[in-house]
């Protein structure tokens, strides 16, 4: 099961409490307080953790309490404090108070932590209550309880390439085609449920990691379909590549396609939409999409934007592609945002 949200509630340890206490030794006639004081709670961290890929152990348990502080004891003895506790979670998660919609922190490199949840102090001894005038103080702070929140985890891939594109349009097929990730390939809708992610290997030097991502339809920017379980993935990659179907037993228009889905992503992020695409025409092996391809790639010529059409199926067209997407991450390449 692969899981990308998840709400866990965190809570820091609770502080032992300050002892009440008095010395009583055999040569020290007044003796005096005593008392030490109570250790701090221990605080929950989140970690980034690459061998992780999804938040399904959190789909279990959805509680998490950092260790309480020991009490303090007699002879100024203060309490241990308790152990921090580090949740794992994947490159990529991005860390919310649920209560408040504040952004706490965004993991996206290995090994990166914050802070969740402080843990509490403890209470004060008795002998931090002496003075001139209260020699032998009989009082002692308690520990304070540790305070908890309720935390929205959520995980955005950490992908250089994105592939877009309306339900079987031919996204899974590229990338079992172009790396060694094997997605789900049918012949009807939404058989990818899940972001799939692929290394692509273009030559010694060169590699970058792309994403199958599962299909749009209109409306997405509002959750329909598989809605923001889509778009969210989209925000991290560098470079968007917009698969068109030209299969004309679809009954859709591959101009229509490309036009609905450049305006979900800007009703989502106007960010998105200002992303580099390159169009990418497929099944150009069927004779009866010739039309449609040249339509696409008059379409495009008119207002520049970069066009490869390819055969997902075949594999005709995809060294070509790999190699602009190559190019065009490294800074070397003229792709442009759709418009």
């Amino acid at each position: 099961m692969f899981v990308d949200e998840i709400e866990i509630f965190v809570k820091g340890g609770d502080g032992g409490a300050g002892c009440v206490s008095f010395r009583r030794e055999k040569y020290v006639p007044y003796g005096g307080p005593d008392g030490g004081d109570g250790g701090h709670g221990g605080s929950v961290w989140l970690e980034a953790d690459p061998a992780l890929t999804t938040l399904l152990d959190y789909h279990y348990n959805r509680h998490y309490q950092a260790e309480r502080g020991q009490h303090g004891k007699g002879a100024n003895r203060h309490g241990a404090g308790g152990d921090d506790l580090t949740l794992r979670v994947p490159v990529g998660t991005m860390v919310t108070d649920r209560a408040t919609a504040e952004t706490l922190g965004d993991l996206a490199a290995p090994g990166q932590r914050i802070l969740v949840q402080a843990g509490a102090r403890g209470g004060r001894g008795n002998a931090r209550f002496a003075s001139a005038t209260n020699r032998a103080p009989r009082k002692a702070d308690l520990g304070r309880a540790g305070d908890g929140r309720w935390l929205r985890l959520e995980l955005k891939l950490l992908a250089d390439v994105g592939v877009i594109g309306f339900p079987n349009a031919g996204k899974s097929t590229l990338l079992s085609r172009v790396s060694a990730a094997r997605p789900k390939i049918a012949d009807y809708p939404f058989t990818t449920r899940t972001p799939q992610l692929g290394i692509v290997r273009v030559d010694v030097h060169s590699s970058f990691v792309i994403a199958d991502l599962p299909g749009l339809i209109p409306g997405a920017a509002e959750g329909k379909g598989l809605g923001h379980q889509f778009l969210r993935h989209t925000e991290r990659t560098r470079l968007l590549l917009h698969m068109l179907d030209l299969d004309p037993q679809t009954g859709r228009d591959p101009l229509d396609d490309l036009r609905v889905i450049d305006e979900e992503l800007a009703r989502y992020s106007e960010s998105l939409a200002a992303r580099p695409q390159i169009i990418v025409p497929n099944k150009i092996d069927l004779p009866e999409a010739a039309p449609r391809r040249q339509a696409i790639e008059r379409f495009c010529a008119s207002r520049g934007l970069p066009v490869i059409p390819i055969s997902a199926a075949t594999g005709s067209g995809l060294t070509e592609l790999m190699n602009a997407v190559a190019a065009a991450l490294e800074g070397t390449g003229w792709v442009r945002a759709a418009s």
